[in-house]
């Protein structure tokens, strides 16, 4: 048996997109992957899921030929075909729907199942030729991105690397130790090396709290009000750098007047705090001036998480943290990697008079919500990569009645028989990242990391790039990309972002692309054109979407504030619930490999003593969850972990997991959220019976 190391990207929807050693063992299996240490914010270090990535790739129940629904739709039951015969009926499909409806009733969909460039972004140019329903991107980042931008006016902060090198560590709003490891990595070695203090900040004890030196748990969506009272303290006390604040940001004065109001007191009595805890935080953060906020993807989940984000991101400013190694904000590195994916994307080719459908509103597309379909023809054919909506999109039985329509085709492009693959017309059978050539950036780092093919697919299973070429060549969609190579998009579209080739990338696999400290930490003026941070944010003039505003975004707040849109508990639903990540599954990625599936068990919700006692459940039993939208059954976790009215659901598990085959998805709200849209998935109210 012959062993050989090669290196490669770690693909999954993970800010930390690892640098991979992965063992290739007679060219083709796989075994032990780890972390490599050449790439330095890796370090060496990769989540347990993806070290034991052969369990995956190698799974015995992996799709392997293409295959066409026998019997009723949702029944799962299929028989094999060709690949022929299935690329000339989905293509038939899209034919005689674009003749009959217009083109704009074939919807292509996808997400993250891979972030790799080519393989995740390339439908877009079959979409864009052929002047298809287009894709606005929601389910992840709209809640979160645009409070950060709007008060940097970049997407982009401090090395993240410089953790290391800080004083204190702000972790607020993501459980790094299950979902961004290498997080944890260089803040334990700030604790090490420099005594560091470590603060985190969540809605429940998790993995991560356990190792912090102050651990906050808030009551979900009241992070703006904990923000606001930090800042309060900041300005009472003296440890507000007004120095700073004169030269870089836009309203220091009116921004310590509006939180003269905002007492601890107030924030406690919101966020369920003691008023200590945030007076501890206040000095903390103000005392070391080195203090790097690693804000999560947890803001990003709640209606008001825009407001939350903006406010959270306001604390390094008072502070003057940015003029420091290892201090400042981070959210995310998008803008550094500046890349032209005009070929990959099919850019050149966009109709901007073609509708552009909302991803989280999957559920009122499909069911013929004239709003949700913008006034257009009904969604009558999909094709569908990278993404399980069935079991990950909110409002979930909406989403399944839309997919049980008679009138709508389906193609799938999948790995395992998922909860969408099962309501499809047509499963094809798709590869996984060591089985193709593909580019990655990484959002938590400064990496654009390359994955060469390292062993054959299985089966009959075909890349997304290949699907997608195939099927234009068949629907008449016409663009110079869908005539290339992998390897040929992604030399290019290095070459046109300013990144050198596909040579430059194989030779270094991770290159580094870091801008200088002045750059990076805004000491030169942050991205607005006065150069000036904004404490009074600007929601319609902030640049993220041109999609035009969402929800409710006139009564956002513009200076910091606790914004009460969340969907609060009432008498008929006493308590909030919020689906968090579990360590061993990735949205439901890994929900199918066998030590995942035994390390979580089975799904399971959290519930507090007290709470468990005045219902009559014991640990163990089973529960009801419901409110309009639906209800799920689980079994109950009692945890002292959680506050008293507030429930944890970890883990997106398979609908069929569940007793009734019913996810939790099914309690989640699709409407439309401000600024930008997105989906509130750790926002429900939920009543609970025995």
């Amino acid at each position: 048996m012959s062993v050989v190391v090669k290196q490669s990207t770690c693909p999954h929807d993970c800010p930390s997109v690892c640098a991979l050693d992965v063992e290739v063992i007679d060219g083709v299996h796989i075994g032990r992957v780890r972390g490599s240490k050449e790439q330095s914010y890796t370090a060496g270090v990769v989540c347990a899921k993806v070290a034991r990535y052969a369990e995956r790739i190698h799974h015995p129940d992996r799709l392997l030929h293409p295959l066409k629904r026998k019997g009723p739709k949702g029944s799962g039951q299929f028989t094999r075909i060709s690949w022929d015969q299935a690329l000339d009926e989905i293509a038939e499909r899209f034919n005689s729907d674009e003749r009959r409806y217009g083109a704009e009733s074939i919807w292509p969909y996808y997400y993250a199942g891979t972030m790799g460039r080519v393989m995740r972004d390339g439908v877009n140019r079959l979409t864009h030729a052929k002047k298809y329903s287009r894709f606005y991107s929601t389910i992840c980042v709209n809640l979160a991105w645009p409070g950060f931008i709007a008060a940097t006016g970049r997407m982009s902060g401090p090395d993240p690397r410089e953790m290391a090198q800080s004083d204190c560590i702000v972790i607020w709003g993501t459980n790094a130790v299950a979902t961004q490891v290498n997080v944890m990595t260089h803040a334990m070695r700030a604790r090490k090396e420099r005594d560091a203090k470590i603060i985190v900040i969540d809605v429940y004890r998790n993995a991560t709290m356990e190792q912090a030196d102050l651990a906050m748990m808030v009551r979900p969506g009241t992070d703006g009000a904990l923000a606001c009272a930090v800042m309060h303290v900041l300005f009472r006390e003296g440890y507000a750098d007004r120095a700073f604040m004169a030269r870089y940001a836009d309203a220091p004065q009116e921004l310590e007047r509006h939180l003269q109001s905002r007492t601890p007191e107030w924030a406690a009595a919101i966020t369920g705090l003691s008023v200590a805890e945030i007076e501890e935080m206040a000095r903390l953060v103000g005392e070391r001036k080195r203090s790097f906020f690693r804000l999560g993807y947890g803001f990003s989940r709640s209606r008001n998480g825009a407001t939350n984000m903006h406010a959270a991101a306001c604390i390094a400013t008072v502070t003057g943290a940015w003029a420091h190694e290892g201090g400042g904000a981070f959210h995310n590195n998008g803008a550094i990697f500046h890349l032209d994916q005009t070929l990959v994307e099919g850019r050149d080719a966009i109709d901007p008079a073609v509708r552009v459908l909302d991803q989280s509103r999957i559920g009122a597309v499909l069911t013929g919500e004239s709003e949700a379909l913008c006034g257009g023809p009904p969604v009558t054919a999909m094709l569908i990569q990278n993404t399980n909506p069935a079991c990950v999109a909110p409002h979930q039985n909406k989403v399944r009645r839309g997919f049980l329509r008679d009138d709508l085709f389906v193609a799938v492009h999948e790995q395992f028989m998922t909860d969408t693959a099962k309501l499809a017309d047509i499963v094809l059978p798709a590869t996984m990242f060591l089985e193709h050539d593909d580019f990655y950036t990484g959002g938590g780092h400064q990496y654009i990391g390359y994955g060469p093919k390292l062993v054959d697919a299985p089966g009959e299973c075909r890349s997304n790039h290949d699907v997608i070429c195939a099927l234009a060549q068949r629907v008449g969609a016409r663009h110079r990309g869908f005539a290339m190579s992998a390897q040929q998009l992604i030399d290019e579209t290095l070459r046109d972002s300013g990144w050198g080739g596909l040579a430059t990338i194989e030779t270094q696999t991770w290159r580094d692309v870091q801008p200088p400290f002045e750059e990076a930490h805004y000491r030169n003026g942050f991205a607005w054109p006065d150069g000036k941070f904004r404490f009074r944010a600007d929601w319609r003039s902030t640049p993220f979407a041109n999609i035009g505003m969402k929800g409710p975004w006139r009564d956002m707040p513009s200076l910091p504030d606790h914004w009460t849109a969340t969907e609060e508990a009432d008498a008929a639903h006493p308590f909030r619930l919020a689906t968090s990540p579990a360590r061993n599954f990735l949205n439901s990625s890994f929900t199918e490999t066998p030590t995942s599936r035994t390390k979580e068990a089975r799904p399971t919700v959290m519930i507090h003593p007290d709470d468990a006692r005045k219902a009559g459940v014991a640990d163990g039993a089973i529960v009801t969850l419901g409110n309009a939208r639906g209800s799920v059954r689980l079994h109950a976790r009692l945890f002292d972990g959680v506050r008293p009215g507030v429930l944890v659901a970890e883990g997106i598990w398979p609908n069929s997991a569940f007793l009734d085959g019913q996810g939790v998805n099914v309690l989640t709200g699709d409407d439309a959220t401000a600024p930008f849209g997105g989906a509130a998935f750790h926002d429900n109210k939920v009543w609970l019976r025995a």
